[in-house]
């Protein structure tokens, strides 16, 4: 499965940004689907998962400002009341055996996200 995100970029702090994945073949195949993000010097980390029901999951720090939906094909995220430290790159990942995206297996190349004024 190839996944190719885009809609990364520059935004204020306060602002409102969303990104999406693009999967080569139906994401309801796929057990569960998500985001992380990576910042310099830290480990990658689950922003948001949604399964195969539907049923969604966020990281605390993102809780009630993103917000995590699929199609057929996508996968989006939408991100609300922006803050500096959600700058980071964010990854599309898709997971065939857990259902939120415990241990990714596809990987896109990342789009870079950056909360700056």
């Amino acid at each position: 499965v190839q996944l190719v995100e885009s809609g990364g970029g520059l935004v204020q702090p306060g602002g409102s940004l969303k990104i999406s994945c693009t999967a080569s073949e139906e994401i309801f195949r796929i057990n569960s689907m998500g985001w992380y993000r990576q910042v310099p010097g830290e480990r990658r980390r689950l922003v948001a998962g949604i399964n195969f029901s539907g049923a969604t999951k966020y990281d605390d720090a993102v809780k009630g400002r993103f917000i995590i939906s699929r199609d057929r094909y996508t996968v989006h995220l939408q991100m609300n009341s922006l803050k500096p430290e959600d700058t980071a790159i964010y990854y599309c990942v898709g997971d065939p055996a857990t259902v939120f995206v415990s241990t990714p297996v596809f990987w896109g190349q990342g789009t870079q996200v950056s909360v700056s004024v």
